[in-house]
């Protein structure tokens, strides 16, 4: 549905109230969002690589770029830091994000990969952001943050660290935000490489973008089994998210960045984003950011 490519598109949202999917580029540190009705894309340019977004309550954004959380004012083009974090690790950057039940934000960090094609280790951590801009860590020793959601009951946070090839569960405490006693939900098989953005759906599964294994999986975190398998027409998947009417759509975001010369000869969809329909199931709308 968005054939202007993305170097690595990232953190799709539906935003109802705009009829929009709202997401960025992270490597191109934009902010785009593409309206459904008029079929155009706009975005904003920061700074800093951004890597999520998610809605405010009161209307525009919440961000995070470079190590720091901020608000971005869509209307007027403004970034407002709130806060900025890792100062003593200046190879690390936020990766994904979303909003809790209770409108707090969540969003981890990972290291870059230097010049020398290495990525230092467990550097990475989770934050959560909360209405009253304070943050507090919830996790550390993370190589790569990445994908999160809730379960419907909301007593469990999901979370992926993408180099443990894995999706844990947490409990999680919907009153205080905070989440303990981590758990294996499901470890990726070989040919479904590398785990990265995720969403629910209303029947409690999770949905898993496969980045290099073109792919979205479903899994259901009761039975840690994978039920569903849906492929798509380029190799480096990044996340997925439900929207459109209904919530009954998926739409997944993918990326260029990383490919070859003779693999994006072959690869034209590689940086576009999908819209998958026919799924059977619907997810449900985006929580926001309480401030």
């Amino acid at each position: 549905v968005v054939k202007e490519k993305n170097r690595m598109g990232e953190c799709p949202v539906w935003e109802e109230r705009e009829n929009a999917l709202v997401y960025v580029d992270i490597n191109a540190q934009k902010v785009c969002r593409w309206s459904a009705v008029t079929r155009e894309v706009q975005s904003v340019s920061v700074d800093a690589r951004v890597s999520s977004v998610a809605l405010r309550q009161c209307g525009g954004y919440v961000i995070t770029l470079g190590t720091r959380f901020a608000f971005l004012d869509w209307d007027t083009q403004e970034v407002t830091t709130i806060l900025e974090l890792e100062q003593d690790k200046p190879n690390n950057r936020f990766n994904d994000g979303k909003v809790d039940p209770n409108g707090r934000f969540f969003a981890g960090t990972m290291a870059e990969v230097t010049a020398l094609g290495i990525r230092a280790r467990r550097q990475g951590a989770l934050y959560t952001l909360f209405p009253n801009l304070s943050v507090i860590k919830q996790l550390d020793q993370l190589d790569i943050s990445n994908g999160l959601d809730w379960s419907l009951d909301h007593r469990t946070f999901f979370h992926i660290d993408s180099l443990a090839y894995a999706v844990r569960a947490f409990s999680y405490d919907v009153h205080t935000g905070k989440i303990a006693c981590p758990r294996l939900v499901y470890h990726l098989e070989e040919e479904e490489r590398m785990p990265d953005g995720m969403c629910i759906d209303v029947e409690g599964k999770l949905w898993v973008a496969c980045i290099d294994g073109g792919r979205v999986i479903r899994i259901d975190p009761e039975t840690g089994q994978r039920i569903q398998t849906v492929r798509l027409p380029t190799p480096r998947i990044t996340s997925c998210c439900f929207g459109g009417k209904d919530y009954a759509e998926m739409y997944v975001t993918s990326a260029y960045d990383g490919l070859d010369e003779a693999t994006l000869a072959k690869e034209p969809h590689a940086g576009e984003i999908f819209k998958i329909t026919g799924l059977g199931v619907k997810g449900i709308p985006q929580n926001f950011f309480a401030a």
